[in-house]
């Protein structure tokens, strides 16, 4: 998990997952994803089109705010980045993206790589009830952390990251000692019911959101 920074207006200090809003980068990508094709993600969502974007979109977040790659290189294998000269070169490849210096098409393009879409699933969808001072209309998905990857939160838009098992953050913000907003904590319930992350990922791939996560 990541930790916003305080000096946010919408939930400053609170500890979320990587996200954020699909950009025009996100859009048209096909040729640069394995795995799932529009059709099929834009079905999943119930859009009639581009529902592709949106598993862009957190490729690209997890990549901006948290220093996650889910792609494949050019050898068909996930990316790794456990090397000291590859660890600089896509570090400054993650900052020339968070600048809008670069789309995440021009880094396919240049390293040879995939969207690793295939291996993440959509969890559910949440939208801030009606005369909310501030409002957004949000997709979870899911999906496993590459191996050989480490995260780094951006120290922009996040201050801090952790690895935490779903239980443990949920008997601390009952302690009062961390902030999660709902769709978070609802989340991290779903994940504390599973045992691994194989686990997780089954569960994602073999139902849809509906009735995972009931309203109220």
């Amino acid at each position: 998990m990541i930790r916003r920074s305080l000096r946010l207006v919408f939930a400053g200090g609170a500890h979320v997952f990587p996200g954020g809003a699909v950009d025009p980068g996100d859009h048209n990508m096909d040729q640069w994803c394995q795995g799932r094709t529009d059709e099929a993600a834009s079905a999943t969502l119930g859009l009639a089109h581009d529902g592709l974007s949106f598993w862009v979109a957190a490729v690209r977040e997890c990549f901006e705010e948290a220093g996650f790659l889910l792609a494949y290189g050019a050898d068909g294998e996930l990316l790794a980045l456990d090397d000291a000269g590859t660890a600089a070169r896509f570090s400054a490849h993650r900052r020339a993206v968070y600048n809008g210096e670069r789309s995440l098409a021009d880094l396919c393009v240049a390293e040879g790589l995939r969207l690793a879409v295939d291996g993440m699933h959509y969890v559910s969808r949440w939208i801030t009830p009606e005369g909310a001072p501030r409002r957004f209309d949000t997709r979870f998905f899911v999906g496993a952390a590459p191996e050989r990857q480490t995260p780094l939160h951006d120290a922009e838009e996040t201050i801090a990251h952790e690895w935490v098992r779903p239980g443990e953050v949920l008997d601390r913000h009952r302690r009062g000692d961390v902030e999660l907003m709902t769709p978070t904590m609802r989340s991290l319930h779903w994940l504390a019911t599973e045992d691994t992350v194989a686990d997780v990922l089954a569960a994602a791939a073999a139902s849809g959101p509906e009735g995972r996560f009931q309203r109220g």
